[in-house]
């Protein structure tokens, strides 16, 4: 549940306060690049993506008429923007350079490369989950109220998440032990 301090600062962000929203952008920052970073699994397309989410944000606060409701506004601004950035990708073929380092011998452990391979596997809302919870640590109500889901939808994405993680990492975590 949101406390009153909260709810003003969203409402004043969304009647312009600039600072209100600058505010918001601090404390939000994070949980949206985990979000954007789940979806397109590159740093620099995560940030742009975070970025023009926060504009369009602020261009369009205006429609968001329940202050309780702009947290998940926004993440939802932010995980529309990172597919969009993701299907723009999909169609350009992988440039040069990114790929003589994903075929670099000496760079990630197998194990690293599995756990990034069972990542970009899972569904979005899947990752954002299990970036949100595991990566940022975040508490299961403030991921349920950024991805506007109810806990038992929550725990079961990411019950079925790590499910899926761990029968694909299986043979990876096998050849890592002694």
């Amino acid at each position: 549940m949101m406390d009153a301090n909260e709810r003003e600062a969203y409402r004043a962000a969304i009647h312009g306060d600039r600072e209100a929203f600058e505010m918001i952008i601090r404390t939000h920052s994070r949980p949206l690049f985990a979000i954007a970073y789940g979806i397109l699994q590159n740093r620099e397309e995560a940030e742009d993506a975070v970025q023009d989410a926060l504009i369009k944000a602020w261009k369009s606060r205006w429609r968001v008429r329940d202050p309780e409701k702009f947290p998940a506004w926004l993440c939802m601004i932010a995980r529309h923007r990172a597919r969009d950035v993701f299907r723009r990708r999909r169609a350009a073929p992988l440039p040069g350079e990114i790929e003589s380092v994903v075929s670099d011998s000496a760079g990630p452990s197998v194990l690293d490369r599995e756990l990034h391979s069972a990542l970009a596997e899972l569904p979005e809302l899947h990752r954002a989950a299990i970036s949100l919870r595991y990566f940022e640590e975040m508490d299961y109500a403030t991921i349920e109220s950024r991805l506007g889901l109810t806990n038992g939808s929550l725990r079961g994405i990411l019950g079925r998440a790590l499910a899926t993680m761990r029968k694909q990492l299986k043979p990876a975590l096998a050849s890592e032990q002694p």
